[in-house]
């Protein structure tokens, strides 16, 4: 069985990457990160969906890029809740975290070159009205180039890593079409930029509507918020 390691996020996108790569048959090993974010929430429910999937290890790095900040994710700045899908869809973000992905990823490719593990997923979306730069299908394949120049491993031959982004040209709808398929339980996960200290979910930021527009586009109850008491789509829609 090979290697694999996911970075893993605790949210929908990371999870549902998570399972498709338990599902192909690799031995995961997930990768979290305490990076100052401005809620543990997203950790709590990680180890979660560590524990439920089954991993062969789940390790918490820490970072501290509240030290640099420029984003509502790392520093004293307001989330953007109730915008309109058009609204997300246009520029990009105060919730883009600068260069998340590349410190997220390089430290994904020290533990892969560690484990010979030829093989990194990671849960990115090109298709999610997020307009972040990490998460194009061009940065993936610059950064997989780039890898596989810059490790031991392989400058000598013994690994050619992939990096993995099985959801990059999914809608959210089919996200999770194909994560409940895989039996992934979503209620495990924590999608808001805002969360309250019990993780429920704020309903009005970004990754909230986006995550609600899902579940009603595919059709099915987010389980999150029946955990929580909250209106489910169809509810809404009766």
């Amino acid at each position: 069985m090979a290697n694999a390691v996911v970075l893993l996020s605790g949210g929908l996108d990371s999870t549902t990457a998570l399972a498709i790569a338990k599902a192909e048959g690799y031995a995961v090993y997930a990768l979290s990160f305490r990076y100052g974010q401005r809620h543990q929430v997203e950790l709590e429910a990680a180890t979660r969906v560590a524990r439920s999937l089954g991993v062969a290890e789940h390790i918490i790095a820490d970072i501290d890029l509240r030290r640099f900040g420029g984003s509502a994710l790392t520093a004293e700045i307001a989330v953007p809740k109730q915008r309109a899908l058009e609204q997300m869809g246009e520029g990009i973000p105060i919730t883009y975290v600068p260069a998340r992905n590349t410190i997220f990823l390089s430290f994904a490719l020290a533990w892969a070159e560690v484990l010979a593990a030829s093989d990194l997923f990671i849960g990115v979306n090109a298709l999610d009205y997020s307009g972040y730069p990490d998460c194009r299908p061009e940065y993936i394949a610059a950064y997989e180039r780039m890898a596989n120049l810059a490790t031991a491993a392989g400058v000598e031959g013994r690994q050619r890593l992939k990096i993995h982004t099985p959801l990059i040209q999914l809608s959210k709808a089919e996200i999770i079409a194909k994560g409940t398929a895989l039996g992934v339980d979503y209620a495990l996960t924590s999608s808001c930029y805002d969360p309250g200290p019990d993780g429920c979910p704020c309903g009005q930021c970004d990754s909230c509507l986006l995550r609600e527009k899902g579940f009603r586009e595919a059709g099915l109850d987010d389980p999150l918020c029946i955990k929580y008491g909250l209106q489910t789509a169809s509810a809404k829609n009766r």
